[in-house]
């Protein structure tokens, strides 16, 4: 069956927004943890408007989905997405980012929010 133009144009908007360093290591991060906006914050080092931008896009597409965990909301990849088979083998390509979980637990900001 050949693929439609709609089809194209959403694999080009997710290879778009993987293309972003930022995203595509968030999104390798919590596909295989959860983390919440603290949790990232720290990790990239930058401002919370800025890993809400991130996570607002790719949830525009499903690709992430929301938890709520008493007041903290933790961000994973939803892996029931139709887009989830497209994107696991490129995430599969992608060095494990656990590194970056291990050092906010030893610095004790892991937790911070939790």
């Amino acid at each position: 069956m050949p693929q439609t133009s709609m089809e194209i144009e959403k694999a080009t908007i997710i290879l778009k927004l993987l293309g972003d360093k930022t995203r595509l290591t968030m999104m390798k991060l919590i596909d295989d943890e959860a983390c919440c906006v603290c949790e990232l914050v720290e990790i990239f080092q930058t401002s919370q408007p800025s890993i809400s931008q991130h996570l607002r896009k790719l949830k525009d597409l499903g690709l992430v989905k929301e938890d709520r965990r008493g007041q903290w909301i933790f961000y994973s990849v939803d892996k029931c997405n139709k887009y989830y088979p497209f994107i696991k083998p490129i995430l599969d390509q992608i060095p494990s980012q656990e590194y970056k979980l291990k050092e906010l637990e030893e610095k004790g900001t892991r937790i911070s929010c939790c």
